[in-house]
């Protein structure tokens, strides 16, 4: 392990009072993160998280995500890690959260607590759709600004930004106006409420503690119709029966959620492909053939 980078993990441990590393262990990142289980001397974990200096705001976002669902999981239910302290430094950021033990286990909980905070959260709302400061899906900008009108948020706010990306490997904005105007229609005849959603729900970012809680990590959060979550758990997998089922006890899904399945997770679909590139690109025309072919 590279000596400075401990001695930097070792300080921003040194910022919360009673805190000192005995060992710090590499675990498995992705892209320009590295994660990191640091062991202190009196026995307990911490998890930190690292990337290059100019990644700050991306850790920042995370925090600031972190932040926003915390307050309104029911705590019974739903474990979202607390930032304890997130720093920049000349060539590093550090965010340090504490540890969490996963485990496997029945996706109830996850199902309840994911409906009581959506379910929570509207009853707070700010009355536009959308999200205060530039956030990040992945590597991805999430660009910030504030629609009363849900589909205009949907489709000028998340879709465009990444549809004028994708213009590098073939699809042209031109191309999309139409398909575009539907979408935006066919989101405001379905009117939803501004949800707080966790934004990028796929396997890799929940979990299940041995308590049987769930854990929700990695958030990329706006104010957006709750349908955007549970689309996205259908996308990769990796949820089961008892998760759907116990959210729908709490918060029955509406009429036609299944045809808004395939228009928001072209969201993420073409994210995909302006960043990894590959099979990503004939999904994004197969979604879009689609679309196409119920709405217009």
């Amino acid at each position: 392990m590279d000596t400075l980078l401990q001695q930097k993990l070792t300080e921003v441990c040194g910022d919360i009072e009673g805190t000192e590393v005995g060992k710090i262990t590499s675990l498995s990142g992705a892209g320009s993160y590295q994660n990191w289980k640091l062991t202190l001397k009196d026995g307990r974990h911490l998890f930190a998280k690292t990337t290059r200096s100019k990644d700050f705001r991306r850790l920042s976002f995370e925090a600031e995500s972190l932040k926003a669902l915390s307050t309104f999981a029911n705590k019974n239910l739903l474990v979202i890690p607390k930032p304890l302290t997130i720093k920049k430094t000349k060539d590093t950021s550090i965010l340090l959260m504490p540890w969490l033990d996963l485990g496997i286990g029945s996706q109830k909980a996850l199902g309840r607590g994911l409906a009581m905070l959506h379910k929570k959260s509207t009853t707070q709302n700010p009355g536009f759709f959308g999200w205060e400061n530039d956030g990040f899906i992945g590597a991805g900008i999430q660009p910030k600004g504030w629609r009363q009108s849900w589909g205009e948020c949907f489709v000028n706010l998340r879709l465009i930004p990444q549809i004028k990306i994708a213009q590098s490997w073939g699809i042209e904005i031109k191309d999309f106006q139409v398909i575009g105007l539907k979408i935006n229609q066919f989101l405001d005849i379905h009117n939803p409420s501004p949800c707080l959603v966790h934004g990028d729900l796929w396997s890799g970012n929940f979990g299940i503690n041995k308590d049987g809680k769930g854990i929700l990590i990695d958030p990329a959060t706006w104010w957006a119709d709750r349908e955007v979550d549970l689309a996205m758990t259908r996308l990769f997998g990796g949820f089961s029966n008892d998760f759907y089922n116990s959210y729908e006890e709490i918060w029955p899904l509406p009429k036609m959620s299944k045809e808004r399945v395939e228009i928001y997770n072209l969201y993420h679909l073409l994210n995909h492909a302006n960043i990894f590139g590959g099979s990503y690109i004939n999904q994004c025309y197969s979604s879009l053939d689609k679309i196409t072919s119920f709405l217009i």
